[in-house]
């Protein structure tokens, strides 16, 4: 399996994350109907067989729930496997020692001495300044508890400035999570991917398949309507379906070169970038097999070229 590190002298992982948000959560997945630990465990399980052993979760996910699954799972594991969750600033931790204090709840979730990669959910700040919930941070990175520090949702001008907090501590930015995918490619026309780039810092890509528009299931002939929120989205109402199926036509196309699903190539397009990658999400095993099979092959360079025109009304 390759590996990417993270940042510039981050932890190892797989090149494809699972994400754990519907884990537990019953406010948008509506955990609870339709799957359960049950789902989840043999969902976790399929990724290790997969040879995934990346999970990223948060505290905010099912209020814990998601961490403390993931850590009921790790309990039967044998293999070495990479966590990453996420500090959400609440305007009522305003001391450094609520940072503290929030990583030991996580940890106690995770049942783990340490997590890999601990990231700021969003770039609030609230009555904590930014270079106090940063620090915050770096302190524990030289107690042990946590291997490298991320960022997520944090603009271009943001992240540089977390980046010089930690630099003045001797300790590298690994990532900065955002929302990215062949229908949100933002990133890369305000600045955010540039910097990463020049700084070292790795991409986490969330909403890789842009919330299932692209794995191809939704067009505007199928008549499949989404479940929970995405049923008030436009973009999956006919006018938005209408918009993407280019982007679909030449993902099929390129599937059927490869034997691989519209998900697949738009996964693998995100790893063909370079330094990015991928949190699909995953209830159950038969996603997460789903998912692992946008590894062990690359888009060549010209296939990447033609996905980057055809997308090009989402910069």
């Amino acid at each position: 399996m390759e590996t990417i590190t993270l940042g510039q002298n981050g932890p190892v992982v797989t090149p494809l994350c699972i994400g754990t948000w519907a884990w537990g959560d019953k406010i948008f997945w509506n955990y609870g109907s339709g799957y359960g630990p049950e789902q989840l465990q043999a969902a976790f399980t399929a990724a290790l067989e997969a040879g995934i052993t990346f999970f990223d979760t948060a505290e905010v996910y099912g209020l814990g729930k998601s961490e403390q699954l993931l850590g009921e799972f790790l309990q039967s594991s044998q293999k070495e496997v990479q966590i990453a969750t996420k500090f959400w600033n609440w305007p009522w931790r305003f001391t450094t020692q609520s940072v503290a204090d929030a990583l030991t709840d996580s940890l106690k979730r995770l049942q783990l001495p340490r997590v890999e990669l601990y990231q700021i959910h969003w770039p609030f700040t609230f009555f904590l300044s930014q270079a106090s919930l940063i620090n915050a941070l770096a302190d524990e990175v030289e107690r042990g508890r946590i291997g490298a520090v991320g960022i997520s949702n944090y603009s271009a001008v943001q992240m540089r400035e977390v980046h010089q907090i930690l630099a003045a501590r001797g300790i590298p930015l690994a990532v900065n999570q955002v929302r990215y995918s062949l229908l949100t490619r933002e990133i890369e026309s305000n600045g955010i991917f540039a910097t990463a780039r020049e700084l070292g810092v790795t991409i986490l890509a969330y909403s890789p398949l842009a919330q299932g528009l692209l794995t191809g299931k939704y067009t505007a002939d199928s008549g499949e309507v989404p479940s929970g929120a995405r049923r008030i989205d436009p973009r999956f109402g006919k006018d938005g379906l209408q918009k993407i199926a280019p982007v679909i036509y030449l993902l099929r196309q390129l599937g059927e070169k490869y034997d691989r699903t519209p998900a697949q190539v738009a996964l693998n397009w995100l790893i063909a970038q370079g330094n990015v990658i991928p949190i699909a999400g995953a209830k159950t095993a038969e996603q997460v097999k789903q998912n692992a099979g946008a590894l062990g092959w690359r888009l060549n360079d010209d296939e990447v070229g033609e996905l980057e025109r055809v997308s090009r009304p989402w910069l």
